[in-house]
């Protein structure tokens, strides 16, 4: 209000409608050039993310390329595992290396008990057990879920 006023004595009542409206253009060029720059840098940022993420994705690309070239093949690799766990107590070794069971000193043969020939075997008897006991109610009526009468 009092700008208003110095500007009413200052310009005078003649000039001062043609100063307000070229006052107000210049504001607006002045807004405009603003968001016209604000708009700019946010494009730049918006550009500036993009490469960045532009560059994170061709990175998982790339890895996932690099997994690919492997050949990765499940059955393969059990198949492999199955025969070195089978072969190797043999030979004393496993897939992983020696076999912490079997000493490196001694055969692969000595660390495994002896099998009993089939004649000692039936020579000896027949192997038995000894009886199960049997759980029988000691009245017909002492089922469970039955009471007396």
């Amino acid at each position: 209000m009092v700008i208003g006023a110095v500007a009413l004595i200052v310009i005078g009542p003649k000039d001062l409608p043609k100063t307000l409206r070229t006052l107000g253009n210049m504001t607006a060029k002045v807004r405009r050039m603003a968001a016209e720059f604000q708009s700019q840098f946010n494009d730049a940022m918006r550009e500036a993310e993009l490469d960045e993420i532009r560059k994170q994705v061709e990175g998982v690309s790339q890895s996932v390329t690099s997994l690919n070239d492997t050949s990765f093949n499940p059955i393969q690799t059990v198949r492999d595992e199955l025969k070195g766990a089978i072969e190797g107590p043999a030979g004393g070794t496993t897939a992983s290396g020696p076999n912490p069971l079997i000493p490196p000193d001694e055969p692969a043969a000595a660390a495994l008990p002896p099998i009993p020939e089939p004649a000692a075997a039936i020579a000896a008897g027949p192997l038995t057990a000894p009886p199960a006991p049997t759980a029988e109610p000691e009245h017909a009526t002492d089922r469970p879920g039955e009471g007396r009468a």
